[in-house]
């Protein structure tokens, strides 16, 4: 009997699941795996962050928790402390009720959450994504049903940087109430952020088009270990009088991975449509997954409204962020000593967990097969995959990609 699963057409596997599947089956004892999208440490291990497993003790004796289901919307303190966190306790939107936060299935369902009220609800049908980025924005715009799914300019291959002219004429034909993606801070995949001054011209198109900004705000604090200074893009177009939606995870910043803890903070020039905006949230939520999960969020919620747990997260941070700028310099260093040709200056001037380093496919392909170091074909590597035990075996190797390989 014919099956009916037969109809189905033909899935391609994400990319970096089939590069992880090669690497596993690399049985080559110098292979290295730069794909991973989670901070590693020195020793190339997993990080629980230590203020982490503090709570998760003390929870543990806690008798007042259970495993109940939370309300659709998720938990009143953690929404409010996740939104405080970004937008910070004095700002104007908190201190006039106009800002408010979504518990969600990480950054990822924020999105998903996010997308789907602003289509269904408030019918907007287009967005623009920028090139390159996450590529799960693309596709959970797609799956929202948006008719038109356009990219705006975002990397300059041949400078190694931002792209900012083309980002700005691509924003200046975009139709009104368009939907743009932007990343707050540690842009994915290239590490590159643009400057306050960039910003500003950002804004002012977007105001002048008057576009919607949807913030992916995935990488806070892990960005340069400064929290504040990592909001600021958000916090900017709030003080512009941007209403706006912001996806938060806390995934990287607290190394909760596989708890998919998230938060959607929505900010409004009226606080009298919250009422209704939240209604809506939840006949949308209650159809996707009904409600959020709440182990992963009480150990956020117990951190983030405990100053002496704040401060000890704060310092964790600071840990991540620190070993990461560390890597970048000495990857950088290993190039330049080699006389690798080109520069090498955009390493450490990008920012956050992955760096593109400028490697073309043809490289890319030098490095798997030649050298059996696995990364992406866009030349996306994560810096934290990098320790000292392989440094000096990847500046060597990418040293060679390029010099047998040249563009």
């Amino acid at each position: 009997m014919e099956s009916v699963f037969s109809s189905a057409e033909i899935a391609r596997p994400f990319e970096m699941f089939s590069v992880r599947h090669e690497y596993d089956e690399d049985e080559d004892p110098r292979k290295i795996y730069l794909v991973v999208g989670a901070y590693r440490t020195e020793e190339g291990e997993p990080w629980v962050l230590p203020v982490v497993q503090k709570t998760e003790l003390e929870m543990a004796s806690d008798k007042s928790l259970n495993h109940e289901y939370l309300m659709y919307l998720g938990d009143d303190s953690f929404r409010q402390a996740a939104t405080r966190l970004l937008l910070g306790d004095k700002n104007p939107a908190i201190l006039e009720g106009r800002a408010i936060g979504i518990q969600s299935i990480s950054g990822t369902g924020a999105i998903r959450v996010g997308a789907e009220f602003l289509r269904r609800v408030l019918k907007f049908k287009t967005v623009y994504i920028c090139n390159p980025t996450w590529d799960n924005h693309h596709r959970i715009f797609n799956l929202t049903g948006y008719s038109s799914i356009r990219e705006y300019r975002y990397w300059d291959a041949a400078k190694k940087g931002l792209d900012l002219a083309g980002l700005l004429d691509d924003l200046q034909q975009a139709p009104p109430r368009s939907v743009v993606m932007l990343h707050a801070c540690a842009h994915n995949p290239t590490g590159c952020d643009p400057t306050r001054e960039q910003w500003a011209k950002i804004a002012d198109v977007m105001e002048e088009r008057k576009l919607f900004p949807f913030f992916d705000a995935a990488y806070h604090g892990f960005a340069t270990g400064d929290l504040e200074n990592d909001a600021w893009t958000v916090r900017y177009f709030v003080e512009r009088g941007f209403e706006l939606f912001c996806a938060q995870s806390f995934a990287k910043n607290f190394g909760l991975y596989n708890e998919r803890i998230g938060n959607l903070t929505i900010v409004l020039n009226d606080p009298s449509v919250i009422t209704n905006l939240e209604n809506h949230m939840m006949i949308l939520i209650r159809g996707l997954y009904c409600s959020p999960p709440n182990h992963g969020m009480r150990i956020v919620e117990r951190i983030l409204n405990n100053p002496q747990l704040f401060q000890e997260w704060q310092e964790n941070i600071r840990t991540m962020a620190n070993r990461v700028l560390t890597v970048r310099k000495a990857l950088r260093e290993r190039l330049e000593k080699l006389s690798t040709p080109g520069s090498w200056e955009h390493i450490t001037q990008q920012i956050g967990m992955f760096s593109f380093t400028g490697l073309t496919p043809h490289q890319v392909e030098f490095m798997v097969k030649e050298r059996h170091i696995y990364m992406l074909k866009n030349g996306r590597i994560n810096m934290c995959a990098l320790n000292s035990r392989n440094l000096d075996y990847v500046a060597q190797a990418m040293h060679d990609a390029i010099v047998q390989c040249p563009t």
